[in-house]
């Protein structure tokens, strides 16, 4: 009901140059919102898209369906696995194999220690917002079990979930046995995106800023911060999950909502270097959706 006011609001307003949306596969659905029919412009990512954060009925979008790495995204699934698996105040213990994992493939971490015990919540706290790739490995270990059983479990929900174009090779998205070997397409984790985003463990764990893990008997303090700036510069942001690799550049896959519409969208290899181009490429995104919405509902002076 929301989108069909906004929408006769705007189609009265907005004036040409502006034409609906048409959601990709929804035919039945056009009319959903007005927007400038060019898509957004600047954007820098390689393959993007944006979508209905309800439906994930796609808005625009760019290689919408060509799979390339997706780095740290790939620890949605993971934790979406973790989730759905249950039990999250169950004691994980850090296995000594998670350091030489992280040291190997020169991935980020949690600052786990070998040993410590710490509840499944708290890790998937060390995974969604360091990008803990020793949290991922400790994770899969005692969910899987093991790397093998977990990563199998990762590729089965992927194939329920319809994701063709998706496949993992590691609970991290590292380059792990090859660059490519993880990878997904836009519309696919715009897909993910929205399953995880329906689980309020997940959209607590992802809209959380920072989060402290205090000593205990059994794991030394931990103090996280998110990777995803949008959190801290975008208004209406919810998440979710940064990427990066030297093959996957810089990725984002985000979730806002303003005017009460919620939006999800990803960008994939927007830089080599600088996660500020992906977050740069999100607001791009999000602005070329939200400006004409916004600039219609403000208030008449």
């Amino acid at each position: 009901m929301l989108h069909a006011v906004i929408a006769g609001v705007l189609v009265v307003a907005a004036g040409p140059g502006v034409a609906a949306a048409v959601p990709t596969g929804s035919a039945d659905q056009g009319q959903l919102l007005p927007w400038p029919v060019h898509g957004p412009e600047g954007v820098q990512a390689a393959g993007a898209a944006l979508a209905d954060g309800i439906t994930g009925t796609v808005l625009w979008s760019r290689e919408a369906h060509t799979p390339v790495p997706i780095a740290s995204i790939t620890k949605v699934m993971t934790a979406l696995v973790v989730i759905v698996a249950g039990d999250l105040e169950r004691p994980v213990t850090v296995p000594q194999e998670a350091m030489g994992y992280c040291g190997k493939h020169n991935g980020s971490t949690a600052g786990l220690a070998p040993g410590e015990v710490l509840t499944a919540r708290q890790l998937l706290y060390g995974l969604m917002l360091p990008s803990g790739c020793d949290a991922a490995y400790a994770l899969a270990e005692a969910y899987g079990p093991g790397q093998d059983g977990f990563i199998a479990r990762m590729n089965d929900t992927a194939r329920v979930m319809g994701l063709g174009g998706t496949h993992f090779t590691d609970p991290s998205g590292l380059p792990n046995p090859t660059d490519d070997s993880t990878h997904s397409t836009p519309v696919d984790l715009v897909a993910l995106g929205v399953r995880a985003m329906s689980l309020p463990v997940f959209r607590d764990i992802v809209g959380s800023r920072t989060f402290h893990v205090p000593a205990g008997p059994g794991n030394r303090e931990h103090h996280w911060n998110s990777t995803n700036r949008l959190l801290h510069e975008y208004p209406g942001t919810l998440g979710i999950k940064t990427g990066n690799t030297d093959a996957a550049g810089h990725c984002l896959l985000f979730e806002t909502i303003r005017a009460g519409i919620p939006l999800i969208g990803v960008v994939l290899h927007s830089s080599p270097h600088s996660s500020v181009t992906a977050k740069e490429d999100a607001e791009r995104m999000l602005n070329w959706a939200y400006d004409p919405i916004l600039n219609v509902l403000q208030p008449v002076r």
